[in-house]
């Protein structure tokens, strides 16, 4: 029985083959020259948008870029690569990803080669590096998003059009613990919403309790006779003009309501004009809490916070104040 089964499966099998290599000399394959399947590339930007965020300091960030080769064999001759920086091409990003960036100014960086072959035989140039300034002259603004898109080209062979442009999504993060408190020994309260001059003692409630280093009194807004609701503002006077990184905020020690949620900031150097310095929200919490201006740094002698919404309350306090 044994016998007789494996017969008819080699017999079985031998007719497959025959039908399989009968078919194969009928089918009538299409010329498919290996060359128009060779392409260039950015590595890079498989990942795009490539996310970095630098520190600010005296010595240059780097991007990696770079170009590649891909197909069924290797290049049979050199293939000459250019990179330039298709600042065009912002606009379309920021309508496909729903973002407002900016292209990055062209003084903060540097490509390292502008050109460069991918030699016959190998697969990719070698790596480059884009160099950004994140501090002084021609440095890319503080905390500001910038994009940067660099793009490939070349006549020697067809350019992978989804992977032609990196697109490079930077920005100049600082440290907190580089920026200290400024001294308001010689800051005045010139300006507020309203204040509460009465009602929490004759040590507390009013705004200049902002400035005073005790995280135990604190300016509320009015709440005797009147309550007036947000938005709630204070205008500082800071003696001379200086740079403006943030601010700092300590709630009232407390657990109640009326903790600054969202928050703006406005600066000027005459107290008359006036620029917006960017808004943020703060925690519902009696902790410190830091926040760089949105807007970038501002050089200013006057600025003005405006508490647009407190949490759970109208109202509104702060146990202190500060910048930096």
């Amino acid at each position: 029985m044994l016998t007789k089964n494996i017969s008819k499966f080699v017999l079985f099998t031998g007719l497959v083959s025959s039908l399989l290599y009968s078919c194969k000399d009928k089918v009538d394959l299409p010329n498919q020259p290996v060359d128009s399947y060779s392409q260039v590339y950015m590595p890079e930007a498989v990942n795009n948008p490539v996310v970095k965020t630098f520190k600010i300091t005296d010595s240059l960030q780097t991007a990696t870029y770079g170009a590649n080769f891909g197909g069924q064999n290797y290049p049979t001759s050199d293939i000459p690569i250019t990179f330039t920086v298709n600042g065009a091409m912002v606009d379309s990003f920021n309508v496909v990803n729903k973002t407002n960036y900016a292209l990055l100014p062209a003084g903060t960086y540097t490509l390292s080669n502008p050109t460069a072959t991918i030699l016959k035989g190998q697969l990719s140039t070698s790596p480059f590096t884009i160099s950004f300034k994140t501090k002084g002259a021609d440095a890319m603004d503080a905390l500001k998003t910038y994009l940067l898109p660099v793009s490939i080209s070349t006549t020697a062979v067809k350019v992978n059009q989804t992977l032609r442009t990196t697109f490079y999504q930077v920005k100049a993060q600082p440290d907190f613990n580089d920026y200290p408190n400024y001294d308001r020994s010689k800051w005045q309260v010139i300006g507020f919403s309203s204040q509460e001059a009465s009602g929490e003692g004759p040590n507390n409630g009013r705004a200049i309790f902002a400035l005073d280093g005790n995280i135990n009194t604190f300016w509320h807004s009015n709440w005797s006779g009147a309550a007036p609701g947000p938005p709630h503002y204070i205008i500082i006077d800071m003696g001379a003009v200086a740079t403006l990184h943030g601010l700092s905020f300590v709630g009232r020690q407390g657990d109640g309501g009326g903790k600054p949620n969202e928050v703006n900031v406005q600066v000027s150097s005459d107290n008359i004009t006036w620029v917006d310095a960017g808004t943020f929200n703060l925690l519902n919490n009696k902790d410190l809490q830091q926040q760089f201006l949105p807007g970038g740094f501002k050089n200013a002698r006057y600025f003005k916070v405006t508490i647009n919404s407190a949490y759970n309350a109208s109202y509104m306090q702060i146990a202190e104040l500060n910048a930096f």
